[in-house]
C-alpha cells in the first residue's frame, strides 16, 4: 500500500487459506478481478482469530470485508468424516493444522466487526455457499440456521461470486447502502419483511425444518428449484422474526466473461512468506494444471456441486487453455507435464443445451438419467483437438487428464474414439470414474446411473 501509495484499500479478503495467487483459489480470482476493475484490494491470509488484532493491519475498506473460510469448508478441513481432528491442513503452509478456525466464516465476521464497528460484511465461498439456509450439519449432528445470521454479516454471495461481487462493489461505490440492496443476482441477505418483493416462493421456515424431517425435505426442494439463473423466483425462508432471501442465481459466464477471468495477472505461486515454511501442500495437486470449464449437468445426490458452480456448463475457449498453457510452459519450474486439463467432470468440456442461454435448465427433467437426454450436445471432437493442440507446445512432454470421467457419457457417437485417445495419450496412470456403488438400488437413491451402465 506504501509502495503504491494508497492510503486505504477499498475491499480486504479474508480467507482461512494460505495465499496463492492461482485461479483455482477463489480469493486470488476475487481479489485479481477487483483489482482489473480499478479497486484497491488486500487480502488477509490465515488470520489470528483470538483477537481483532490481524483484522486491523490493512485498516478500514472503504467498502466492504469480503469473507471466505478458503477453498474448502472449515470443519471439513480440520475435521475427518469420524469428527476426529486432522494432524495436516494442506492448504495452510507446511501442513500445519490448527491455523483456521471451527467456522472460520463465522469468526472471521465477528472479528472484523470488532475490529471496526458498523464496517460491512460479506460471506463468499464453497462453506458459506453450501450453508446459506437452514441446513443439517454432520459435526453438531443437528440442523443450523443460516450461516449469514450466525455470522450476522450484511450480505452472501453464493455460488460462482464474480458477477455478484462486481456489482456489489460498483454500487457501494455509487452511495448505495448495503441494507438497501435487494436485487443483486447471485446473493441472499436478511431483510425483516418481504414486501419489498413482488414475488419469491417461501419455503419452511428454520424452526420447522429443526423439527421435521419432511419439512427439511420439502425446504430443500424448494432451495433446489430455485437454482435456476433464467427462471427462478429469489426463495424466502423464515429464521424467527426475519427472513433470509435468496435472490435469483448469477447468470452463467460467457466464454468471453471465462476467458477474461483465466486472462488475469496470476502469479500462479503461493505468497513467498511461504518459502521457509514448506509451501503449501494443496497448491502441488493444481500447480501444472488448467481449469478448462466449471459447472456440471449432472444432479448426483451426494454432490455439492449444482448448489454451487451450478448445471449448466460453461467452458473456456481452445485459445484461452492454448494461451495459458504456453504460458505455463515458459516458467522455470515446469518439468513438461500438465496435469490436468479439466473441471467437475473432463467429458463435459464444451457440452451444451440449446436451452441453457435462453431458459436454462429443464424443471423436472435430468440430463443423464435415466440415459443423456438428446438435446445435451458433446464436444469430444473439439476436446481431443484441443488435447493435441497443448501437447504440441514446445517443452510440454505429456498432457494428462486428472479430472473424473462420466462413464454414463462415454456411450456417446464419438466416444469410442475419444476414450481410446484419452487412453492411449491421457492418462498417467489409472483413469479415474465414479462407479460409487454396485447396487442398483443405491444407485437409485445416489442419482447415479446403474451397474449396467458402468460394465
Amino acid at each position: 500500500m506504501e509502495k503504491r501509495g494508497w492510503e486505504q484499500l477499498d475491499v480486504v479478503l479474508v480467507t482461512g487459506d494460505a495465499y496463492v495467487d492461482h485461479p483455482s483459489y477463489g480469493v486470488a480470482v476475487i481479489g485479481r478481478l477487483l483489482e482489473s476493475k480499478g479497486y484497491k484490494v488486500g487480502v488477509i491470509a490465515q488470520p489470528n482469530w483470538r483477537n481483532a488484532e490481524d483484522l486491523k493491519r490493512l485498516g478500514r475498506p472503504r467498502l466492504f470485508f469480503g469473507i471466505t473460510s478458503g477453498n474448502v469448508d472449515s470443519m471439513v478441513a480440520n475435521y475427518t468424516a469420524n469428527k476426529k481432528p486432522r494432524r495436516a491442513d494442506d492448504y495452510s503452509p507446511g501442513g500445519k493444522a490448527g491455523l483456521r478456525p471451527d467456522r472460520a466464516v463465522i469468526v472471521y465476521a465477528n472479528r472484523a466487526r470488532e475490529a471496526y464497528p458498523g464496517v460491512a460484511v460479506v460471506l463468499g465461498g464453497v462453506e458459506s455457499s453450501l450453508r446459506r439456509f437452514a441446513h443439517y450439519d454432520h459435526w453438531d449432528n443437528s440442523v443450523r440456521r443460516s450461516i449469514l445470521l450466525d455470522a450476522k454479516a450484511d450480505m452472501l454471495v453464493y455460488g460462482m461470486g464474480e458477477k455478484a461481487v462486481l456489482e456489489l462493489a460498483e454500487r457501494i461505490a455509487r452511495g448505495e447502502k448495503i441494507s438497501a440492496v435487494n436485487d443483486i443476482k447471485g446473493t441472499l441477505a436478511a431483510r425483516k419483511d418481504l414486501s419489498f418483493l413482488e414475488e419469491y416462493a417461501e419455503i419452511p421456515s428454520c424452526e420447522e425444518v429443526k423439527e421435521n424431517k419432511d419439512k427439511f425435505s420439502e425446504a430443500f426442494k424448494g432451495i433446489y428449484r430455485g437454482q435456476n439463473p433464467y427462471t427462478s423466483k429469489p426463495v424466502a425462508q423464515k429464521h424467527g422474526d426475519r427472513y433470509i432471501v435468496q435472490f435469483p442465481p448469477a447468470l452463467p459466464l460467457s466464454e468471453k466473461e471465462m476467458d477474461a477471468v483465466y486472462a488475469l495477472p496470476y502469479a500462479y505461486a503461493w505468497h513467498p512468506a511461504y518459502d521457509k515454511g514448506g509451501g503449501v501442500k494443496a497448491f502441488e495437486t493444481v500447480r501444472f494444471s488448467i481449469t478448462s470449464h466449471r459447472g456440471c449437468c449432472a444432479e448426483c445426490a451426494f454432490c455439492g456441486i449444482h448448489m454451487h458452480q451450478g448445471r449448466i456448463v460453461q467452458s473456456r475457449s481452445r485459445a484461452s487453455i492454448l494461451c495459458e498453457a504456453k504460458a505455463m510452459a515458459g516458467r522455470r519450474d515446469f518439468k513438461g507435464t500438465i496435469t490436468d486439463i479439466g473441471g467437475p467432470t473432463a467429458n463435459m468440456y464444451k457440452a451444451k443445451c440449446g436451452l441453457w442461454d435462453k431458459k436454462g435448465f429443464c424443471r423436472d427433467k435430468s440430463c443423464l438419467l435415466p440415459d443423456k437426454c438428446a438435446n445435451l450436445e458433446l464436444a469430444y471432437e473439439e476436446s481431443i483437438k484441443l488435447y493435441e493442440e497443448v501437447g504440441k507446445i514446445p517443452k510440454v512432454k505429456h498432457v494428462f487428464i486428472g479430472s473424473g470421467f462420466r462413464y454414463d457419457l462415454l456411450n456417446d457417437k464419438h466416444a469410442n474414439e475419444y476414450l481410446e485417445k484419452i487412453c492411449l495419450n491421457h492418462i498417467s496412470g489409472q483413469m479415474k470414474v465414479a462407479p460409487e456403488h454396485i447396487v442398483d438400488k443405491v444407485l437409485r437413491i445416489m442419482n447415479k446411473s446403474s451397474r449396467r451402465t458402468y460394465e
